[in-house]
């Protein structure tokens, strides 16, 4: 019986059918197709797709999107962006003129000879060096010496596979 209701929906996917319009006064022709019910569904189910995908790209390459929540404008991400980078160059020159202003205040005060004080000596004094312990522990050293393990492993099974290519 699972046989005989497959062949039948594929019997009625593939029936020929006409579908006609017609003038309802003069009942003229006006228009007729020849379909099946799969290309009907097939016809569908392309135009969906097509419909989504028209849609999604509309929405993704235009100014469309900044109306979705979550996004927010280009225009606003460039003006952040700018003002970001003119901060960071504010607190570096900001850095720079404190250190030199302690360095004239330490000359005004008499605890630096004059001869010893140079703006270039100052300069150099901004540029803190990070805290970041580069120390190799343990746990790297092992890691290390796995990858150069697997490292030389497949070095050696890729001089043999080409060994046996020559041949």
């Amino acid at each position: 019986m699972a046989k005989k209701k497959k062949r039948n929906l594929r019997k009625k996917l593939f029936i020929k059918n006409r579908l006609i319009i017609l003038n309802e006064d003069t009942f003229e022709e006006i228009f007729s197709f020849r379909l099946t019910l799969m290309n009907v569904f097939v016809t569908f189910t392309l135009g969906g797709i097509f419909l989504i995908l028209v849609t999604t790209f509309i929405i993704a390459f235009t100014p469309l999107r900044e109306f979705i929540p979550g996004y927010s404008s280009s225009e606003l991400k460039r003006n952040a962006t700018e003002l970001a980078i003119k901060s960071d160059s504010l607190e570096t020159a900001l850095r720079k003129n404190e250190v030199y202003i302690k360095g004239v205040q330490k000359v005004l005060k008499g605890e630096l000879d004059y001869a010893k004080f140079n703006k270039d000596s100052i300069m150099a004094e901004t540029d803190v060096p990070s805290d970041v312990n580069m120390k190799v522990t343990e746990e790297e050293i092992k890691l290390r010496e796995e990858v150069a393990k697997i490292e030389k492993e497949s070095g050696e099974s890729k001089v043999k596979k080409n060994k046996g290519d020559k041949k």
